[in-house]
């Protein structure tokens, strides 16, 4: 599948008419329905070179494993372990050598390179050769431009390719996020329900949390010790396993799930916050410098595949909006729901913001083609009058 627009950036180089590609071998199925053991190629037509994952221990971990096949001789459909496949049948795949990398001893190297035998060789799917050697990603792109001009709105395609010719399956408009109809920023929010706004690599998106989770980052960065750091992990992880799912947005210190220095963000893993919303880094000034943040890049594929959405805030820009009274000075109900946590209550606040606005959640509206996000006290009581959202007039 192919998308004109790229509603999950992970890099701030990318741009949201970078679009997207989520490749698979084999069946389309992998790559259209999100599955929860398998992980298809992303790729930005626009930015072919900034891939998800860059290093080899990333690329094993995100790459495809399994494929879904049509066996002729029993008429049915399957889905096999590639590297079974291929062990099997491996001499019979077609254009293998643009599909897959030898994984040998910690590096990956090219089939031209490493003597393979797909019977025995430990074979990646990465499409490094179709990506790189082929004019493959530019087909795609030109497409994408083509269609989105012609038909005046942005739109996702399917496809298949056996290595050389690329068939065009199917077009239609790009669906648009969950809640598209409601995804303006209002402008009549009172200055006192808004909690932050940013206007930097902003995507689609609307979350109502019933609960904010906030990592202080000054009082993070106070703490001492390493085993200290690795609690607030576990603290993280065990509101994610208490609270229903999709209530709650995280907040901290970007950047979370570092492998690296600790110092830079919340040691999680993705199934530490794979019940949240939402995931919002946060970059503040460090003597002088804004520290980067992660883009989500550490578990960036899982919060793609399960719809998290992700942003990053920068508190010191001057043209936003930060409140943090609200999220230092709310009632912590931390204690309430993790006991053993009560140590870090200056580190990590647990709000109920229903609870103490009477009923009232986080609303984060994303507009990805205003470029602007805000979150602010919502009550979902009141009629929001809000019109249906309607395509912007064709521009041939």
């Amino acid at each position: 599948m192919a998308f004109s627009n790229n509603e999950f950036r992970w890099s701030p180089r990318i741009r949201r008419r970078d679009g997207v590609i989520r490749l698979v071998a084999g069946l389309g199925t992998r790559a259209v329905d999100r599955v929860s053991d398998d992980y298809p190629m992303l790729i930005a037509p626009g930015q072919p070179n900034l891939r998800v994952n860059t290093n080899p221990e990333d690329i094993v971990r995100y790459s495809q494993k399994h494929i879904d096949v049509i066996d002729l001789h029993e008429l049915n459909f399957k889905t096999l372990v590639f590297n079974e496949l291929l062990h099997e049948h491996g001499e019979e795949y077609p254009s293998l050598a643009k599909l897959v990398q030898v994984y040998d001893h910690g590096q990956l190297l090219p089939p031209s390179v490493a003597s393979f035998d797909p019977k025995k060789s430990d074979l990646l799917i990465t499409f490094d050769n179709l990506l790189t050697r082929t004019p493959f990603v530019e087909q795609i792109k030109l497409l994408l431009q083509i269609l989105s001009e012609s038909l005046c709105v942005p739109v996702d395609i399917e496809f298949a390719s056996n290595g050389l010719h690329l068939y065009v399956l199917q077009c239609r408009p790009q669906a648009q996020p969950r809640d598209r109809a409601n995804i303006s920023i209002p402008d009549d929010v009172p200055d006192e329900n808004k909690i932050f706004t940013a206007h930097k690599y902003v995507s689609d998106g609307l979350v109502d949390a019933k609960y904010v989770v906030y990592v202080d980052p000054v009082e993070y960065d106070s703490l001492e010790t390493v085993e200290e750091m690795t609690d607030i992990a576990r603290v993280i992880s065990a509101i994610n396993s208490i609270l229903p799912k999709n209530s709650f947005i995280l907040m901290g210190p970007g950047r979370w799930g570092s492998r690296g220095d600790i110092k830079l963000g919340v040691r999680v893993t993705y199934s530490d916050i794979n019940r949240s919303s939402a995931l919002i880094e946060i970059a503040r000034n460090k003597g002088g410098y804004v520290p980067e943040v992660s883009f989500g890049t550490h578990f960036f594929q899982d919060l793609v595949e399960t719809g998290i959405y992700y942003l990053p805030l920068y508190p010191d820009d001057k043209s936003i909006i930060f409140n943090e009274e609200f999220l230092k000075t709310s009632p912590n109900m931390l204690s309430k729901y993790v006991s053993w946590a009560e140590k870090y209550e200056r580190v990590v606040r647990l709000i109920d913001v229903s609870e103490i606005t009477g009923g009232k959640t986080m609303r984060l509206i994303m507009d990805g083609d205003a470029g602007k996000a805000l979150a602010y006290l919502y009550n979902p009581d009141e009629v929001s009058g809000e019109e249906e959202w309607e395509a912007p007039p064709c521009k041939k």
